[in-house]
């Protein structure tokens, strides 16, 4: 497979350059000049993610590599490598179950879909630094049926003067619900737009809901499938009391869909985000609105 090169700094002195499978499709590029990134440097353990703080200028990018066969381990490997080459030491190398499962991927940075996509089932994360802390680098490597997907964070180097060349996700996608069940196994998620919860609160109105309807439906035609209900939150208040507010709404939307639509229990898990996946802009209401969600994302493969 030929390899391209891809440039993660302007500056000569100070680049990074890493080469990526000639196939790669930039998803998305962004450079902030100064900011913080807390670099993973173990395993979710616990209740806790070890991170170390950094701060300097933040570029997240994200590519997208067709190819069926292509492994995680495929994908992830030559980049390490290359690090190591550079004179950066390894913090964190891991996969999946390893890493922590779904608890490690909802704890740290992971740019949304359709820009990164993640199988919790099955994904790679390294972290790297130098020995003065003054360059560090965390890569995420996963795949669907069809592609694999790179993300890389970069911190302490000089960002490139780039354009975002994508954007987030808009705010409460209106997908129709007649194609919840394919774009459900296309994407991997869906958000349950139609949900509505009194702000600040886990009560779940009293609907009906469609969206609900749609889910329990999917699952009883795909009784082996199981699904994460992850609550979000805006960027109001403490993180650990969305955190909180947002797992008790997604556990409030697990008891209906098992109360009212008679889902097995046993296809259903309920975790909360708190405010760190935005879909928009905490900075308007109809950003806050957007952010203030559910979403169902599926678990397992077939």
């Amino acid at each position: 497979m030929k390899w391209l090169a891809i440039f993660l700094a302007a500056s000569p002195a100070a680049a990074q350059d890493l080469a990526l499978p000639s196939n790669a499709v930039e998803q998305y590029s962004a450079s902030q000049a100064q900011g913080q990134y807390l670099l993973p440097t173990g395993p979710y353990a616990g209740t806790v993610l070890p991170t170390q703080s950094i701060d300097g200028p933040v570029t997240h990018q994200s590519w997208r590599i067709t190819g069926a066969g292509l492994t995680t381990l495929q994908l992830i490997a030559p980049l390490q490598e290359q690090l190591m080459a550079q004179g950066f030491e390894i913090l964190l190398s891991c996969d999946t179950q390893a890493c922590g499962g779904f608890d490690f991927r909802f704890a740290t940075e992971v740019l949304p879909p359709p820009l990164m996509y993640v199988d919790l089932g099955n994904f790679r994360f390294l972290s790297a630094k130098r020995d003065d802390a003054s360059e560090a680098v965390a890569i995420l490597a996963s795949r669907s049926s069809r592609a694999g997907f790179i993300q890389i964070i970069t911190v302490g180097t000089e960002p490139q003067t780039a354009q975002t060349t994508a954007q987030l996700r808009p705010a409460r996608p209106q997908i129709p619900l007649g194609d919840f069940g394919q774009t459900l196994e296309a994407s991997g998620h869906f958000v349950l737009a139609d949900l509505r919860f009194e702000i600040g609160s886990s009560t779940l109105s009293d609907g009906p809901f469609e969206s609900l309807q749609r889910l329990a439906e999917y699952l009883s035609t795909n009784p082996d499938r199981t699904v994460a209900l992850v609550g979000h939150t805006d960027a109001q208040g403490s993180l650990d009391g969305n955190i909180a507010l947002s797992r008790r709404r997604a556990a409030a939307v697990l008891e209906r869909l098992v109360s009212v639509h008679g889902v097995p229990r046993r296809q259903l898990e309920a975790q909360g985000m708190g405010y760190l996946s935005p879909l928009a802009t905490n900075l308007t209401e109809e950003g806050r609105d957007a952010n203030r969600r559910v979403e169902v994302i599926v678990t397992n493969t077939p």
